[in-house]
């Protein structure tokens, strides 16, 4: 008999680890009927399976980021994804990040905490997770003249469509008009950037002849998953920080880091919590006998808190070794933003803030919500 379970979507939305829990022990396959998907949510299952392009195929003509937001690199497979990936590499490579973009994201992180100094309180995720990820998206896309509350917004919107397997007509609206009001602001660089060349996302797929279909999707994939995800580890690890005193004094002794913080954070709570696959064969694996056409999710977040894999899998712990942590992917289609997004948030973006505001405290109830992406909805603290 096929394992099955239902789930309550609303309450998924607010907490899914319970019903992943369970879901998890059941079998190593499980048929969600209410997302109208089967779940992986085993981390060493995930892990291998990832990589077996040829059955678990990121190839989806008809799936929602394709329809949304167009094909992107993430939705192809092979030498398709490996070219276009090449051709990106140069905008987000450890050498570019370090270099490059480093500095640019100290200069913004400085300059949004300079405006922070005369206040007393602040919703951390708008004040400051948001606008700090915002900037460095920026000069990281070549959308320099997008304003930053925007690049958040049209980001939000093209999540909210991705993750809208409830057909929700109002969602896919918005996410319409986010991604037009991108190739807008595309429209408007590129006549510049042909002019002036940069290490930016939009102008190495220029200078490498990439058509503009697929530089536009790219592009777009770069907002959707360098925007809100590095928002919400920010804001959520600032969260568990304070709200673990002990792992918080780790730091402050010297002890751990918060590149050790950004590590068990993103496996604790990982911010993209879901990847789509497509069944490209027919084969009997996991147990499961699965269908062409059918639609998978592989489960990260919970795969990332596997008692099979990780003792005290619940718990926010520093000292941990995260190098089984599936919170970036395991396969060919590993985050290509990566060292972009440990270098603005472990070096940079916590580190400053700490410097900046050490007497900083938790001042009001903190909620979080998503499932295929999750964080805080806001971080109320007070800052002196």
């Amino acid at each position: 008999m096929v394992p099955t379970y239902s789930i309550d979507l609303k309450a998924f939305w607010h907490d899914p680890y319970p019903d992943l829990k369970r879901i998890q022990a059941m079998a190593p396959a499980v048929e969600v009927p209410e997302l109208n998907a089967v779940l992986v949510t085993r981390r060493d299952d995930i892990f291998e399976q990832e990589k077996r392009v040829e059955v678990f195929s990121s190839c989806q003509p008809g799936g929602l980021m394709t329809m949304l937001m167009g094909e992107n690199m993430m939705r192809k497979d092979g030498e398709a994804h490996r070219a276009e990936r090449r051709i990106a590499f140069p905008a987000l490579s450890p050498r570019t990040v370090r270099r490059v973009w480093a500095q640019k994201f100290e200069e913004a992180a400085d300059r949004i905490l300079d405006g922070l100094m005369s206040q007393s309180r602040c919703n951390l995720v708008t004040a400051y997770a948001m606008p700090v990820c915002g900037e460095a998206l920026k000069v990281i896309t070549g959308l320099t003249e997008m304003p930053t509350h925007e690049m958040d917004r049209v980001s939000q919107h093209m999540l909210d469509g991705c993750a809208n397997y409830t057909g929700d007509k109002d969602i896919e609206a918005r996410c319409h008009a986010a991604t037009s009001y991108i190739d807008d602001h595309i429209d408007r660089m590129v006549p510049k950037l042909e002019v002036a060349p940069d290490s930016s996302l939009l102008s190495v797929q220029m200078q490498a002849g990439l058509n503009m279909e697929a530089t536009r999707a790219n592009v777009k994939l770069a907002i959707s998953g360098g925007q809100n995800e590095p928002r919400d580890v920010i804001a959520g690890t600032v969260w568990a920080l304070l709200s673990h005193e002990d792992q918080r004094a780790e730091i402050v002794a010297g002890h751990a880091s918060y590149t050790d913080a950004f590590n068990e954070y993103t496996r604790w709570m990982s911010p993209i919590g879901m990847s789509p696959r497509q069944i490209a064969r027919e084969e009997h694996v996991l147990d499961y006998n699965f269908n062409v056409g059918q639609r998978v999710f592989l489960m990260f977040g919970i795969g990332n808190r596997d008692p099979r894999v990780f003792d005290q899998p619940d718990a926010f712990i520093l000292s941990r070794e995260t190098g089984k942590s599936i919170a970036f992917g395991a396969g060919p289609h590993f985050c290509a933003g990566a060292a972009a997004s440990k270098t603005l948030i472990s070096d940079i973006a916590l580190p400053k803030l700490f410097e900046r505001f050490p007497n900083i405290r938790i001042d009001g109830d903190v909620a979080f919500g998503g499932w295929a992406f999750r964080g805080p909805l806001s971080l109320p603290v007070s800052l002196h």
